[in-house]
């Protein structure tokens, strides 16, 4: 699949761009603008250390880091726009030719929303889906004070040693094969992630969340279950009903922060799930 497929497929359900190879600076700026703002917001004081994202992932590139994903939140005040919370996916020399590469998720902004942040992930090329994993102890912060570029890329490497866990986690969940129950059991939880079925019943059924859109991931490993859900849940686009039997569609999972939350969430359930089967 070309960059422009990669790109185009990515781009109709989230606000950003995905590519095969390593993203340019010209392909990030169009996207998020906000990696290369100027200055910080007006609001930020004069403790908070100013340094662009740009300047960050210049330095990430020179220890081995490429991006291949990016997005923006999208805000309705164009003054804010040059400032907003951005998301980098990030793959160190050592992991992008795997069949499903781990990145550094990096999180920003430049106008008091976000340190930055990065986290473990999982790119599933298969599916052009971005796992993100829920351990916390990956989840790395720094603050915009001191030595942003250095204490950011020390934090890129412990997220990166940290990917030994997540590869065992993963190759737990491949080795455990669910039946028919605890995947109807593993999709209703996860539909309880996504909708508050304490309140209403959610608007999509546990079998919709469990449809293989492709061969290969019909499968009833743990592993495959856990993609099939967060491809499902995350992309959207399901036929369902309201609480008042109304027809309506699911969405897609666009936001940053609720996409991450989302998928931190299916992450442990899976994780949990092979703990209690082990």
């Amino acid at each position: 699949m070309t960059t422009h497929q990669l790109a185009s497929r990515f781009a109709r359900h989230s606000r950003g761009l995905r590519s095969s190879t390593p993203l340019t600076d010209d392909q990030l700026r169009q996207v998020a603008p906000s990696i290369f703002a100027q200055d910080k917001h007006a609001s930020r004081s004069g403790r908070y250390t100013y340094i662009p994202t740009g300047d960050i992932l210049n330095g990430l590139r020179q220890q081995g880091f490429s991006p291949f994903m990016v997005c923006q939140t999208r805000v309705l005040d164009d003054a804010k726009r040059e400032h907003a919370k951005h998301m980098v996916r990030l793959r160190h020399a050592s992991q992008i030719d795997a069949a499903e590469a781990n990145e550094i998720v990096l999180l920003n902004s430049h106008d008091g929303t976000s340190s930055y942040q990065m986290i473990a992930g999982v790119f599933r090329f298969v599916c052009s889906n971005g796992m993100v994993c829920g351990d916390m102890q990956s989840d790395i912060r720094v603050r915009h004070s001191g030595n942003i570029v250095d204490n950011v890329i020390e934090g890129a490497f412990r997220v990166l040693e940290g990917f030994a866990q997540v590869d065992s986690q993963k190759d737990g969940m491949k080795a455990l094969t669910l039946s028919e129950g605890e995947q109807v059991a593993f999709a209703r939880a996860a539909l309880a992630l996504r909708y508050e079925t304490d309140l209403a019943p959610a608007p999509i059924t546990e079998a919709q969340l469990l449809y293989s859109r492709r061969d290969v991931d019909s499968k009833p490993d743990l592993w495959t279950t856990l993609n099939r859900v967060q491809e499902n849940i995350m992309r959207g686009g399901l036929n369902g009903r309201t609480a008042t039997n109304k027809r309506m569609t699911t969405r897609p999972v666009n936001g940053i922060d609720a996409g991450i939350k989302l998928n931190r969430g299916l992450w442990v359930l899976a994780e949990e799930m092979r703990k209690l089967k082990a």
